[in-house]
């Protein structure tokens, strides 16, 4: 049986590496950071305020509800992402009418703009690195 000591000893060692990983976790962090502007951050808090994280994803994350909206503003045309949200029961019952005030619109598509130019959302094809951070 370990003495009182050796416990001691084990249990100070563990806690000493867990603290240096730790700290080496921070520090090695990718310090990529991109410029967002007014209006994408503006339709960032709408996507917020409206809750649309609840049934839809990005980057994979969020609701299965609705579709990943990542890279959907390439495959659709403004006109029709502007109509979806401003009446969404045209095309399926599920989504509800927000309303929605013509600046938050702008807001929102500006948003879901940089989103899609920011990368794909496929999460099978991201690189897990050792510190678990992903890249593209």
């Amino acid at each position: 049986m370990a003495s009182d000591k050796h416990k001691f000893i084990l249990i100070t060692l563990l806690l000493t590496a867990f603290l240096c990983y730790t700290g080496y976790l921070y520090i090695s962090l990718p310090r990529k950071t991109s410029a967002i502007d007014e209006q994408s951050a503006a339709g960032k808090l709408v996507w917020q305020k409206y809750n649309c994280g609840a049934c839809h994803q990005v980057y994979g994350l969020g609701g299965y509800l609705g579709p990943d909206l990542t890279n959907e503003y390439r495959f659709r045309d403004t006109s029709v992402i502007k109509l979806f949200l401003k009446d969404a029961s045209i095309f399926t019952p599920v989504m509800p009418v927000f309303n929605m005030p013509e600046p938050e619109m702008e807001a929102l598509l500006s948003y879901l703009k940089s989103l899609d130019a920011s990368g794909k959302s496929d999460l099978r094809t991201f690189k897990v690195n050792q510190n678990g951070t992903i890249e593209q």
